[in-house]
């Protein structure tokens, strides 16, 4: 897998980098990820091969 930071939602490093340059230094993925998270839907526990 390509340097993957959600296993989640599959985004890589590579992908916010691209998200960050494109959204004049904003991370609209990282803003995703947060809301994802704080409404319960991550399953970095299950998904992430460290289980984190």
């Amino acid at each position: 897998m390509a340097d993957l930071i959600c296993y989640c939602f599959g985004f890589s490093a590579a992908d916010i980098r691209e998200d960050v340059i494109a959204n004049n230094g904003r991370s609209l993925i990282l803003e995703r990820i947060a809301a994802e998270k704080k409404a319960g839907n991550c399953q970095c526990v299950t998904l992430h091969p460290e289980g984190r």
